[in-house]
């Protein structure tokens, strides 16, 4: 019984433990109760075949071979960014520098060709352990987003978070450091202004190794897209540096679109030299600069040595050619066209060389343009030449019977256009010109044509000495035109065309209207003092001298008047004009003289003496001597040589021909 009763209460102890128990472990239950469904999920893997989990291994391995690679790249990509930003090691050592930036580049393209590679392998993966249930769908779901993310970072570029950029604007700043530092313009003479010839050679002022340095900065930016930042900042500094070497020669000339050819013509010659200069020196050592610079990359030198001829101002010398043909017509005009064709046709090779890339094609259609309006208008006022001096046959001849300057001026002028340099660039433009019309033209034709001129304008002497009232005038022209003919012709090459006889004859006239001036003037005065009724005064004393004062009167009133009239007149050459005077004095002093020796104490004593004998001889050949002087500011006449505008209407295209002939170049 007492066993029973231990036992009973054992029990009941028990009973009451394992009820304290039950709820103490009731709430714990409840939890891990909850808990199992998550705890299901994340051991179902370890409940997969054997089979899929053992295929699952390698596949993983395989996938993340690769990927961990790319992150050692990535690594090193992040070690170059210390050398690469560091500004002062491209100046120190840029072989270096750019050993760096080769890295980099491998590293990208490694990274560029590769990291699309591990990604696609790892979204691989990633689906296939979804797809078998190996691991937990949001573990997976997340994997997932990740791939998506760096998927998006490889493709946009941006695998190394600007380095590259960044270094290479270290790069394109240096390259505009050291064209900026080397591009300072020239200090030149100008080679138009006379003295010492232009240097055969205008040095580049950027040593070899500055250039080895641009050309190995450009060859880096434009294997990454920045060519067209180099050729700009290229072209930028030197064609600034050109532009500023060109104005010190002072090139303000260029700008000048007004006036006419006379007041162009010292501009028209500075530009021949300075636009020769600028080819043949400038624009040359920055075409062979261009191309040692753009070595490695040849295909852009081309534009860029475009830019920098348009930014030196090549254009502005083809404008100034145009402005030049645009100034009214007159025949100084044809000679500077001339100039202006010689100019261009010296340097066609070289323009062909420097500009003949279809960089250049708006260089080539100004130049073409600015040569065929050179030739039109050159061709025009040639062939308008001979039609201009018929008109100039019916105007007035210069009132002091000199020369009129449009006869030394058409004989200078032709004289100069069948002589060199102008024959041969006339007869090349004429050519040409013919040539677009299908028609041939050569020397001889020129010849021809230029003598025609000359003769016509022999036909306009006789048109104008008859406009004279006086015949005494028209023969002083006469000898005035054929004395110049022959002695401004003698020797020259129209007047080897023109022949000797053709010059003698002018001589002969010359003799002629000399002998006929004379004759018909001063001539006439000799017979006043003739000695007829004086000799022995054979009618008596008183007799004798009422005739002397008779013919003293009549001969200083004579000569007075002829004196007067001829001081108005000139002999344009000083030889012709002291030997006019000198024949003149010949033939009246010696007679006065005599006549005074022999008859002039007769009135001498009387009273009014001082009326009759009013010269000595020597006072005679004093004035006398006097006679034919140029005068300064002489009007002139038969001289306006005009030429017709495209609209008819005659504008005067000359400011005068009366201009010295000296003012021809």
């Amino acid at each position: 019984m007492a066993s029973l009763l231990a036992a009973r209460r054992a029990l009941r102890a028990g009973l009451e433990k394992s009820r304290a128990l039950s709820h103490a472990l009731a709430p714990r239950l409840e939890a891990i109760q909850a808990r199992l469904p998550a705890m299901e999920a994340s051991v179902r893997p370890i409940r997969a075949p054997r089979e899929a989990l053992a295929t699952a291994g390698p596949n993983i391995d395989r996938a993340v071979g690769p990927a961990a690679a790319v992150l050692k790249v990535f690594d090193a990509v992040h070690g170059l960014e210390p050398p690469l930003l560091d500004r002062a090691a491209v100046a120190a050592d840029l072989p270096g520098y750019l050993a760096v930036l080769a890295q980099l580049e491998a590293a990208l393209r490694l990274l560029a060709d590769n990291c699309g590679l591990a990604t696609q392998w790892l979204s691989d993966i990633v689906a296939y352990l979804g797809e078998r249930r190996l691991a937990d769908a949001r573990f997976v779901a997340g994997l997932a987003a990740a791939l998506d993310r760096l998927r998006d970072d490889a493709a946009s570029a941006d695998l190394d978070a600007g380095l590259l950029a960044a270094a290479l604007d270290l790069l394109e700043a240096e390259f505009r450091r050291l064209l900026k530092d080397h591009s300072a313009p020239l200090a030149m003479k100008d080679p138009a202004g006379g003295g010492s010839d232009p240097p055969a050679v205008v040095p580049s002022r950027i040593p070899p190794s500055v250039v080895y340095k641009l050309s190995l900065i450009l060859d880096r930016l434009a294997a990454n897209g920045r060519l067209d930042h180099c050729s700009s900042a290229y072209a930028d500094a030197r064609g600034d540096t050109v532009s500023a070497s060109l104005r010190a020669l002072g090139l303000d000339y260029l700008k000048e679109t007004s006036g006419d050819a006379q007041a162009l013509s010292p501009s028209v010659e500075r530009w021949g030299r300075h636009l020769e200069f600028a080819v043949h020196h400038l624009l040359e050592a920055e075409r062979k600069l261009c191309v040692a610079v753009f070595e490695r990359r040849p295909e852009a030198a081309p534009l860029c040595f475009a830019e920098i001829a348009a930014r030196a101002g090549i254009l502005d010398f083809l404008n100034f050619g145009r402005a030049l043909a645009g100034v009214k017509k007159d025949p100084i005009k044809l000679l500077r066209l001339l100039d202006v064709f010689d100019c261009l046709n010296k340097l066609r090779l070289d323009f062909n060389r420097l500009f003949g890339g279809k960089a250049c094609v708006e260089i080539q259609s100004r130049t073409r343009e600015l040569v065929k309006t050179v030739v039109d208008g050159a061709v025009e006022i040639f062939e308008e030449l001979l039609v201009q001096v018929e008109l100039q046959r019916n105007l007035l001849p210069p009132v002091d019977g000199g020369v009129p300057r449009i006869v030394s001026f058409v004989a200078k002028y032709c004289n100069q256009l069948l002589d060199q340099p102008y024959r041969s660039v006339l007869t090349q433009v004429i050519t040409i010109h013919r040539s677009w019309r299908k028609e041939v033209f050569n020397d001889k034709m020129l010849v021809e044509a230029v003598l025609s001129i000359v003769k016509t304008l022999e036909i306009n002497f006789d048109t104008w000495s008859k406009a004279y009232g006086d015949s005494t005038q028209s023969s002083l022209l006469m000898m005035n035109i054929h004395w110049h003919f022959f002695k401004h012709l003698k020797g020259t090459k129209l007047g080897e065309l023109l022949g000797d006889p053709w010059l003698r004859e002018h001589e002969q006239y010359k003799d002629y209207y000399s002998a006929m001036f004379l004759r018909e003037s001063w001539g006439t005065l000799a017979p006043l003092l003739s000695r007829e009724g004086l000799i022995m005064f054979s009618k008596g004393r008183a007799t004798a001298r009422d005739l002397v004062k008779q013919r003293l009167k009549s001969f200083n009133a004579s000569f007075d008047e002829m004196f007067q009239k001829q001081s108005k007149w000139v002999i344009s050459d000083k030889d012709l004009q002291q030997k006019t005077c000198h024949l003149v004095v010949q033939a009246i002093v010696p007679v006065y003289r005599s006549f005074m020796q022999n008859y002039g104490p007769l009135v001498e004593q009387d009273v009014s003496a001082s009326r009759y004998v009013k010269y000595s001889a020597d006072d005679l050949d004093k004035k006398l001597n006097t006679l034919f002087l140029a005068k300064p500011g002489r009007p002139m006449r038969a001289g306006s040589f005009q030429i017709k505008n495209s609209d008819d209407k005659i504008t005067s295209a000359m400011t005068g021909l009366y201009r010295s002939a000296s003012t021809l170049k």
